[in-house]
């Protein structure tokens, strides 16, 4: 799944990934909201336009971005306030709202909010932090099956007419696009069981594993 965090993936041209056989890219909610923009995606069409990329795209709801932000955030029941990274504009997103950008930007699996718990953290809050996550998960896939019942306008529509507007009426990203919840839990075997039973969404989709943050670290990733 090659990263295309801010809409491309650097060194690479969508000619190029598709003569490697890419399946899917991976884009970010927060760095696609911070910059660009919705506003310029939404001028292209989408994400997919705006990447020129017809394949699936799975964006990530920002959670682990928050974290890297531990001096500009805070973190609450209702979700996360921050200052971004370019300006220092104060933010709020909430998993609802993570849930809105996704739908707006047209990806075509969303993640749900989560919080990244630091390395290393004491149990007692590796559990707070797994239970707010599962928490946050319920209030994802509420939204989504909330604002998917709504009626769209796209439903007399052609197929590539429904995929322009797509971003112009959410709904008709939200119908289609698939949620994936994420196992936190730090690095304790039991509370990432629990999670994974907890945060499992039971609607045909799929599920994601959060790496233990000194694991990210060794290996190199963000």
């Amino acid at each position: 799944m090659p990263v295309g965090t801010q809409g491309s993936v650097k060194g690479m041209s969508p000619r190029e990934l598709r003569e490697v056989n890419a399946q899917i890219i991976l884009g970010n909610t927060y760095h696609l909201f911070v910059r660009p923009g919705l506003d310029v995606i939404e001028h292209f069409g989408g994400l997919h336009k705006f990447m020129n990329w017809d394949g699936p795209i799975l964006t990530d709801s920002g959670g682990y971005q928050i974290f890297s932000l531990a001096k500009l955030r805070k973190i609450t029941e209702e979700g996360v306030h921050f200052q971004n990274h370019v300006d220092g504009t104060p933010a709020f997103i909430s998993p609802e709202i993570a849930m809105e950008i996704q739908a707006a930007l047209g990806s075509d699996i969303a993640m749900t909010l989560d919080e990244c718990a630091p390395y290393p953290c004491e149990r007692e809050y590796a559990a707070r932090s797994a239970e707010m996550t599962t928490r946050w998960a319920k209030r994802c896939k509420d939204w989504k099956t909330e604002n998917a019942q709504r009626p769209t306008l796209n439903v007399q529509r052609s197929t590539e007419e429904a995929e322009q507007s797509a971003i112009r009426n959410p709904q008709s990203a939200i119908k289609r696009q698939l949620l994936f919840g994420i196992v936190q839990g730090a690095t304790f075997e039991d509370l990432r069981k629990q999670s994974a039973g907890q945060t499992a969404l039971r609607d045909g989709t799929g599920n994601a594993t959060a790496i233990a943050q000194d694991d990210r670290a060794r290996n190199g990733h963000v």
